[in-house]
């Protein structure tokens, strides 16, 4: 599939045409290369063909939604996706399906997953890692305001647009909540002990995530990961928690990392409290983190 979408690409609009509201179908679009393939479907580069704005067009096959058992998730995801509003959350513009397929008209995030990122690096310096903390932070508080547990942030879930500004990307198990909830979900290294526990859990469990990824935007490497998911489970559970020997990672990196590695869900640091501590003040750069 390929066409003149990826040979044309222009810096997108700060805001989507209202042309983006309508009764969609595949003809509407050109589609252009490949930007990614999941268990369910393949992400690909699209432009409106009326408006020329650029888009991701996620195609998903109605044939795994059946196999796997997804309808509800899958709406569930539709529903809260598209109705968020936030600098640092990927825009879903709409939906649109055939015969076989489901079609998801995203923002598209020209720097593409933050996860190659920090795999091409290995690290991140602390300005850039407090700065990704930051925006997940206003991102994350602006979800729960809005009663939405994300539940798997990860760097494969996280984009980057064409500014460098970090975009949560992917919310297939997150949940709109006002009481706790029971089902265990996520992705294993980021999992937060009462989840391994089988406890219920409600935002808290996004705090701890912020925890992981922290540590693991300075060290390379999630904080509990381990030889066997046994062995990972039980690290998390105790808060097996050890920081290596590094010169560059400083104490108030460490410090925020071990207020947001708490087992007692209610004694980890409150997001309005991130973006006051010290390693995040003296670190984020505000345009970056997109400050109000």
């Amino acid at each position: 599939m390929a066409s003149r979408a990826q040979n044309h690409l222009q810096k997108p609009p700060k805001q989507p045409p209202r042309i983006l509201k309508k009764q969609w179908s595949i003809d509407d679009f050109e589609i252009g290369k490949p930007l990614g393939k999941g268990k369910f479907g393949r992400v690909y580069l699209a432009r409106e063909i009326k408006s020329k704005y650029v888009v991701a067009l996620k195609i998903i096959f109605k044939e795994q939604i059946e196999k796997y058992r997804l309808h509800h998730q899958l709406r569930r995801e539709l529903e809260i996706q598209s109705s968020l509003r936030h600098p640092n959350v990927l825009r879903l513009f709409g939906w649109f399906h055939d015969d076989e397929r489901i079609f998801l008209i995203l923002e598209y995030a020209h720097g593409g997953e933050l996860y190659k990122e920090l795999r091409k690096f290995r690290t991140f310096s602390e300005e850039q890692a407090a700065t990704y903390i930051a925006s997940l932070t206003q991102a994350l508080a602006y979800c729960h305001e809005k009663h939405v547990i994300h539940r798997d942030i990860k760097p494969e879930n996280l984009l980057l647009d064409h500014e460098g500004r970090l975009k949560i990307g992917d919310f297939g198990w997150s949940v709109q909540s006002r009481s706790k909830r029971r089902t265990m979900c996520g992705t294993l290294d980021y999992l937060a002990p009462e989840m391994v526990e089988n406890k219920a859990h409600d935002y808290a469990v996004d705090n701890w995530t912020l925890g992981v990824l922290c540590y693991e935007f300075v060290y390379g490497m999630p904080p509990f990961e381990a030889e066997s998911q046994k062995d990972t489970f039980r690290r998390i559970i105790k808060v097996d928690l050890n920081f290596p020997s590094t010169p560059q990672v400083s104490p108030e990196a460490k410090n925020l990392i071990s207020r947001l590695l708490v087992k007692d869900s209610s004694k980890r640091l409150a997001l309005e409290k991130i973006m006051d501590h010290p390693w995040i003040i003296k670190n984020a750069n505000p345009i970056g983190a997109c400050w109000n």
